[in-house]
């Protein structure tokens, strides 16, 4: 479902969308897919925050290990 709603830009921004739009999309599309992949981005910049805190996390006890196993190999 769509809701009609109104947001002021700015003049050069509205010239921008209207640059690249051409006759593919009206300007509500657009700018609802522009919204969609910057808040996908936000997502995914959410998601690898998390990952890089669980990664620091663990990191000391995943360096010990690997380094646990390059020591076997090379001992081989």
């Amino acid at each position: 479902m769509k809701i009609k709603t109104s947001v002021t830009v700015s003049e050069d921004l509205l010239e921008a969308v209207d640059a690249r739009i051409g006759q593919a999309a009206s300007r509500s599309e657009f700018i609802e897919g522009a919204v969609r992949s910057y808040l996908a981005g936000l997502v995914r910049r959410e998601q690898d925050a998390r990952d890089l805190e669980i990664m620091n996390r663990y990191a000391d006890e995943m360096n010990a290990e690997a380094s646990d196993l390059l020591d076997y190999q090379a001992g081989s």
